[in-house]
């Protein structure tokens, strides 16, 4: 448990376990404790990094907006620093849109990707959550106060009274509008989607986005020897809120970890 100083930011890390490197990257008004459930199940096989993002968590805010391009640059930072290139990444959520701007930005760094519950353009989401984005104005802020976010962050944050600057700048970001579909369909990252069937993004776009990385296009054989290195997971029973407490999702994740790849990495 330490803090790294990358691009102006003093980022709070977790370190557990041991074995090859997994980089964790949470959700929205979340930190490392989001994945309090799932992190003994992936501590006995890998060596797990958590990163509190910008402004979340133990990590202070700066005087910056929330980007994911920017949040993408300073995770790589942090990788380089840490010394754990190439590593698996996982994001959840907002999480996820770090993760998967990382392996756009810096694939040399991402050796595979689990994207979990995000969209890889805005528009995926259900429009009634898009409707109930963060409004980015600080007494909207308080609409949160005494819900789990917000009695975490009063009890870690460096500066506690920034909570109402995170949810302005959280709402900023969720926003913007953003179509990383191109990007994504050049990615060459081994990647996996997980969403829940009860997520807040849509299915259809977990089939469009599974299809930007090349799947679901043919039949796979029947020795799946034209199955394409990037897979798709919907977990049964689960929403957007629950999926990362769920042990289904290291049941997902850690074989995909250690598949061998079609096209060797």
């Amino acid at each position: 448990m330490s803090y790294a100083q990358i691009n102006g930011v003093r980022f709070w890390y977790e370190t557990h376990g041991a074995g090859r490197p997994l980089v964790l990257l949470h959700g929205g008004f979340g930190a490392v404790e989001t994945f309090a459930a799932i992190r003994p199940a992936l501590t006995r096989r890998r060596r797990v990094i958590s990163v509190d993002l910008p402004g979340h968590g133990r990590t202070a805010d700066v005087d910056r907006p929330l980007r994911y391009e920017s949040m993408a640059d300073d995770v790589a930072a942090l990788i380089v620093d840490l010394g754990l290139a190439p590593t698996d990444v996982l994001g959840f959520s907002l999480g996820g849109g770090v993760a998967l701007r990382l392996a756009i930005q810096h694939r040399e760094l991402v050796r595979r990707l689990v994207v979990v519950s995000a969209p890889c353009r805005r528009q995926g989401w259900f429009p009634e959550v898009l409707a109930g984005m963060p409004d980015p104005d600080e007494a909207a802020g308080d609409q949160l106060r005494g819900t789990p976010p917000y009695q975490l962050y009063q009890a870690v944050a460096p500066r506690p009274q920034d909570w109402s600057r995170l949810w302005v700048k959280t709402g900023e970001l969720l926003r913007r509008e953003y179509d990383w579909s191109p990007e994504v369909a050049a990615l060459t990252t081994p990647t996996l989607l997980v969403f829940a069937d009860a997520d807040s993004v849509r299915p259809d776009h977990m089939v469009e986005f599974f299809g930007l990385l090349g799947g679901g296009h043919r039949d796979a054989g029947w020795d799946g020897t034209d199955r394409p290195d990037a897979r798709l997971a919907v977990l049964p029973g689960l929403t957007h809120y629950d999926i990362v407490d769920s042990p289904a999702l290291p049941a997902v994740v850690l074989p995909f970890l250690t598949h061998t790849l079609n096209t060797p990495a």
